[in-house]
C-alpha cells in the first residue's frame, strides 16, 4: 500500500528511481569519458586514465545493484556529462581535462544519501589526479598556448584601441583601413620577435649554467686533501657541509667516477617548446586577433555600422579568449571571460577619447 498514489509515497519513491538512474547514466559517460581521453595518451599517464576509467565503473556498478532491475531502463546522463564525452572524441586533451576537473569537483556525493563515503573520497581524489594530468599537459604546452592566448588577446585589444582612436580623431575610412592593417603588420612581427628573443635567450641562459662535460674527466686528478670539488657542490646552492659530504662520496668512488650533475641544490627552469613556434604562434595569433576589429572595414562597411560590427566581433572573441583561459587554469570560465571583456573595452573607449581630444585639439 505503500507505493499507491493515494498514500502519497509514490512520487518520492519514483523521484529516487529516476535519480538513481541519472547518477547511473553518469558515471557510465564519465567513465567513457576517461577511456576516450586514454585512447589519446600513452604510457603512465593512459593507464593512470583508464584507472579513473574503471572507478567510475566501479560507481556505476553501486547505483546499478541498488536500481535492480529498473537500471534496464533507458536514461540519458546530464548535459554537462554528454558534452564531456562528445568533447573528449573529438578535441584536445587539455582542454577535456580542465572541464572533468571542474566536473569531479562538483560531485554531490558527499550529501547525497545513498552514495557510499568511499564513492565522495574517490571523487574529490579523481580531482586532484585530474588536476596533475591537466597541469603536466599545461606545462608541454604552456609555451605555444600562452603565445596564442596572448596573442589573440593584444592583437584584439591593441588594434580596436587604435581602430577607435583613428576614428575618435575624425579620421575616414581610408585612414582607419591602413592604421589598422599597420597596426596588424607591426603588431604581429613584434610579437613574434619577442617570443623568437624571449625563448632563445632563456635556452641559451639555462645551456650556459650547464656543466662542462670536459670537467668530468678530472675528477680523478683532483687532490683528495683539498677538495676542490666541494666548491663545485658550494656554488650550486649546497651548504659548506654538504657540499664537503657530497664531495668526499664522489671521490671515495673508483678513479673513473663521473663528475655528477645533480648536485640537489636549486634547478633552473625548463624551457618547453621551441623559440620559431612560439614566434610562429604568436605572429598567427596576434594577427588573427587584429584582424577582427578591421574585417567590416575591409568588407567596405563605415561609419557607426562598421564600428558596431567591429565591437561585437572583438568583444565576442575577447570573451572567448577568457573563457578559454578559465577553463584552461581549472576556474569557472565567466569571471575570466568578463574580466577580459572589460579590460578590453576600457582600453577601447580610453583610445577613442583620446583620439576625439586630440581631434578636437587638431582642428583648432
Amino acid at each position: 500500500m505503500a507505493d499507491r498514489s493515494s498514500s502519497g509515497r509514490s512520487r518520492p519513491r519514483r523521484a529516487k528511481l529516476r535519480s538513481w538512474r541519472k547518477k547511473l547514466a553518469d558515471e557510465r559517460a564519465e567513465s567513457t569519458v576517461y577511456r576516450e581521453l586514454a585512447a589519446r595518451r600513452q604510457g603512465e599517464e593512459r593507464e593512470i586514465l583508464l584507472e579513473l576509467a574503471d572507478a567510475e565503473q566501479r560507481h556505476a556498478d553501486h547505483w546499478r545493484e541498488l536500481l535492480g532491475p529498473e537500471a534496464e531502463k533507458p536514461c540519458r546522463a546530464t548535459l554537462r556529462m554528454r558534452s564531456l564525452a562528445f568533447l573528449a572524441r573529438r578535441f584536445g586533451w587539455v582542454f577535456v581535462l580542465a572541464l572533468v576537473q571542474r566536473a569531479e569537483a562538483r560531485s554531490d556525493y558527499d550529501s547525497a544519501e545513498d552514495a557510499t563515503v568511499s564513492m565522495a573520497a574517490d571523487e574529490r581524489i579523481h580531482g586532484e589526479v585530474v588536476r596533475g594530468l591537466a597541469a603536466r599537459g599545461r606545462a608541454r604546452m604552456s609555451g605555444t598556448l600562452r603565445a596564442a592566448v596572448f596573442g589573440i588577446n593584444d592583437g584584439l585589444v591593441s588594434n580596436f584601441a587604435l581602430v577607435l582612436g583613428v576614428i575618435g580623431g575624425g579620421a575616414g575610412t581610408g585612414v582607419v583601413l591602413l592604421a589598422g592593417l599597420s597596426g596588424l603588420l607591426a603588431g604581429a612581427l613584434s610579437m613574434a620577435a619577442g617570443e623568437y628573443v624571449s625563448v632563445s635567450s632563456q635556452r641559451e641562459l639555462l645551456a650556459a649554467a650547464e656543466p662542462d662535460e670536459r670537467a668530468h674527466s678530472l675528477v680523478p686528478y683532483l687532490d683528495v686533501d683539498a677538495n676542490e670539488l666541494a666548491l663545485v657542490y658550494r656554488a650550486r646552492g649546497l651548504s659548506a657541509e654538504e657540499a664537503r659530504e657530497r664531495a668526499d662520496a664522489v671521490l671515495r668512488r673508483a678513479p673513473t667516477a663521473a663528475f655528477p650533475a645533480d648536485t640537489g641544490g636549486a634547478q633552473e627552469g625548463e624551457v618547453v617548446g621551441s623559440a620559431l613556434g612560439a614566434a610562429t604562434s604568436s605572429f598567427l595569433a596576434f594577427g588573427v586577433g587584429a584582424l577582427l576589429p578591421v574585417a567590416p572595414f575591409l568588407a567596405g562597411a563605415g561609419g557607426a555600422s562598421a564600428v558596431g560590427v567591429a565591437g561585437l566581433l572583438s568583444g565576442l572573441a575577447l570573451l572567448g579568449t577568457g573563457s578559454t583561459v578559465g577553463v584552461l587554469s581549472g576556474g569557472h570560465p565567466l569571471p575570466r571571460a568578463a574580466r577580459q571583456l572589460a579590460i578590453g573595452a576600457t582600453a577601447a573607449l580610453l583610445t577613442y577619447l583620446l583620439g576625439v581630444l586630440f581631434g578636437v585639439s587638431g582642428a583648432g
